[in-house]
């Protein structure tokens, strides 16, 4: 059992436990193990709900692994931003996100986001993934975690803002390359 489904059954079962009216030890411990029985059902339910991939991120993860910028750029609404924090940049519209994408592809070899976690929140989901590839030029690939943030719109079928938050630093470290480095302009 997982830490969070051990607190959530602890919470309930002292929940149950002190909220309980019934007149005996025995109905009390009755009530209490429904009840924790229960809740392990219901944690079960919900971890297994989180193991699944919203289909935006799905297709935001095989669009960055693609080949065609545009693909990128499809999955944003018409004003939709794409912000890399750690190269503090951001981008507007499904042409310049298209043409971040094509950027990436020229600097970075065998880019890929494996996706790791997502957390849905409404509107929001929060990706947990690996960032990696082999910046050209450099001597070794890299490969680091990457964490970001998605903001749907109210259909949750384009997205509205993408922010990217990695270490640029640690990128740089994993390729070899030192820490003012900065890509060629052309």
């Amino acid at each position: 059992m997982t830490s969070r489904t051990l607190r959530a059954m602890t919470v309930l079962t002292a929940a149950a436990a002190l909220c309980s009216a019934a007149p005996t030890a025995y109905a009390a411990h009755t009530t209490t193990a429904t009840t924790t029985a229960t809740a392990a059902a219901a944690a079960s339910s919900a971890q297994a709900a989180d193991r699944r991939v919203p289909r935006i991120v799905t297709a935001w993860a095989r669009a960055w692994n693609g080949s065609e910028p545009r693909a990128l750029g499809a999955l944003f609404t018409a004003d939709g931003t794409y912000t890399d924090e750690a190269v503090a940049a951001t981008f507007r519209g499904r042409k310049e996100i298209s043409g971040w994408k094509a950027r990436a592809d020229s600097l970075i070899g065998n880019v890929h986001v494996t996706i790791r976690t997502t957390r849905s929140d409404g509107n929001r989901i929060t990706v947990r993934s690996v960032y990696s590839g082999h910046l050209k030029g450099a001597p070794k690939p890299f490969a680091v975690p990457m964490t970001t943030v998605i903001d749907l719109d109210r259909h949750h079928c384009r997205i509205v803002s993408n922010k990217d938050h990695y270490s640029l630093a640690t990128v740089l470290a994993q390729s070899g390359l030192p820490a003012d480095w900065t890509p060629p302009t052309t």
